[in-house]
């Protein structure tokens, strides 16, 4: 629909959002921080809701302002830090990007793609994200809430393709504006809006401020041509063993012998499949005593 009327239907769709941004915006503390507060709060919203990223990141940015505080603590005591959060890998890549940074960058988050890809757990979106965020720089910030707003409003689809393909990648190329600190403002206002108006199971088509230049709402909103992929079940998984294994660690400020570890979890196979990854992943380490966060 939109690529056949061309610009005009893309500049409508891109002013409507941003001037519902202007007046919708969440005051997250991310949006008024440094680099470094970007950053952080990237590597925390991956899989995880804002409201639980919220006390986390608040009292990570207290205890480790820069870079460079991180970089002086111990993997171990960023681990500790980042609690229940999830993925626990994610503080790890966390610590190991501050350390690049303070070594290689002076302690500054660098404002360039190439150089952001090459830190620790940074990918594609992470990068573009952090150039938007950041620095008010043009980067096609692709995540799932973008991804399924402009699937939905341009393409007339009722969601994106399961993995980013180099069609979405032109054709977002096309839509984002090309002045930077607009281009920045798009990112974050349609972010925002498939964050909390165009969702993926309830969307609010009744208060969507671009109702009327909606592709898929025209098309009388199609279903998904394949049904939504389920998340495996939490409770009782190899995930939730590994998330009770890492618990333990972290509230224990000594190694954990056998005993300490099997009251972690019941499950004797899951436990050592747990662990086993975690030592793969250089989450946990043996020591003479036991096992340990490293650090």
């Amino acid at each position: 629909m939109a690529s056949e009327r061309g610009g005009t239907v893309d500049r409508t769709l891109v002013s409507a959002l941003i001037r519902w941004f202007d007046s919708h915006e969440r005051p997250l503390p991310w949006r008024s921080t440094s680099p470094w507060g970007v950053l952080v709060s990237e590597f925390m919203l991956q899989q995880t809701p804002v409201d639980r990223v919220l006390p986390v990141w608040h009292a990570w940015m207290e205890r480790w302002p820069d870079p460079a505080d991180l970089a002086d603590a111990t993997v171990a005591d960023a681990l500790r830090a980042w609690g229940r959060l999830g993925y626990p890998r994610r503080a790890q890549r966390l610590h190991q990007s501050a350390v690049v940074i303070t070594s290689e960058h002076d302690g500054r988050v660098p404002a360039d793609e190439t150089a952001l890809r090459a830190l620790p757990g940074v990918g594609e979106y992470t990068a573009a994200a952090v150039l938007a965020f950041a620095f008010d720089r043009r980067s096609i910030v692709l995540d799932t809430n973008v991804r399924r707003v402009v699937a939905r409003t341009v393409l007339g689809v009722a969601g994106p393709a399961a993995h980013i393909t180099n069609s979405e990648r032109a054709r977002a190329d096309e839509l984002w504006p090309r002045a930077h600190r607009r281009s920045a403002r798009w990112s974050a206002a349609v972010m925002e809006f498939g964050a909390v108006v165009c969702t993926a199971r309830a969307p609010g088509c009744h208060a969507c401020p671009v109702s009327r230049a909606c592709a898929w709402l025209a098309a009388g909103q199609p279903p998904a041509s394949l049904p939504a992929r389920r998340q495996p079940e939490y409770s009782g998984s190899d995930r939730q063993a590994r998330g009770r294994v890492m618990a333990a660690l972290r509230d224990s400020s000594r190694p954990l012998d056998a005993d300490a570890l099997a009251a972690s979890w019941p499950d004797a196979a899951q436990r050592e499949r747990a662990l086993a990854g975690l030592l793969a992943d250089g989450l946990v380490h043996q020591t003479p005593s036991g096992l340990a966060l490293p650090g």
